[in-house]
């Protein structure tokens, strides 16, 4: 498969193959959907793709901090997905697996990119984590200063968390916002679930001690 045919995977559609594919499955069974991927079916590998697209383009956009380079990071690991069809097994969640490949990748990036050290910024048409609302739109139950300091709060959870320490910023991009378990967390990092769970609670701790101004 090459990049144009999973840009258009990837693209918001829900065609009759998707449909179908959707009316057969549920949330526990990516795992046998990767299986159908293994054995040719192309119309399972689009609902994958169309499943995981959001989250795994939010995942890379909080470890870039760059909208176009989340998008090519996000397309290549659906690539490596694919490429790898054949020697995938279900021997743990499918979104272990997926969010695997998605951290070496994410970590292999930050390493080479680590000089260009771009600022952390917010546009104002990306929606607010919390709310999903934009800071362009007016909300009536906002003043404006309440809004400044909303928008304020926002870039300063962002660039604590972008600044901590690889593993930690890892494990709580994917406990905090793309809700993996604990479990989850540690197949991925490969650590126990002791160890991940305080590597979290560090990473909780170094925020709210940094973030203590707008809790």
């Amino acid at each position: 498969m090459g990049r144009g045919a999973l840009m258009d995977a990837m693209r918001p559609q829900l065609s009759a193959d998707l449909r179908q594919v959707a009316a057969t499955t549920d949330a526990s069974s990516d795992a046998a959907i990767m299986l159908r991927v293994r054995a040719g079916d192309q119309p399972a590998f689009d609902y994958l793709v169309q499943k995981y697209r959001r989250p795994l383009v939010s995942f890379m956009y909080r470890m870039a901090r760059n909208p176009a380079v989340a998008e090519d990071l996000a397309q290549e690991v659906f690539l490596r997905v694919y490429r790898s069809r054949a020697t995938y097994e279900a021997s743990a969640k499918f979104t272990t697996w997926l969010y695997r490949i998605a951290t070496n990748l994410a970590v292999n990036h930050a390493r080479d990119t680590r000089h260009e050290r771009p600022e952390v910024t917010v546009s104002l048409d990306e929606p607010d984590e919390e709310t999903g609302t934009t800071f362009e739109l007016a909300d009536d139950a906002l003043s404006a200063e309440q809004t400044m300091v909303r928008r304020e709060r926002v870039l300063a959870i962002r660039g604590k968390v972008g600044a901590l320490p690889e593993r930690q910023r890892l494990a709580v991009i994917m406990h905090k916002y793309q809700r993996l378990d604990y479990k989850q967390i540690a197949e991925v990092l490969k650590l126990s679930e002791s160890a991940t769970k305080s590597l979290l609670f560090r990473a909780y701790e170094t925020l709210r001690e940094q973030l203590k101004e707008f809790v």
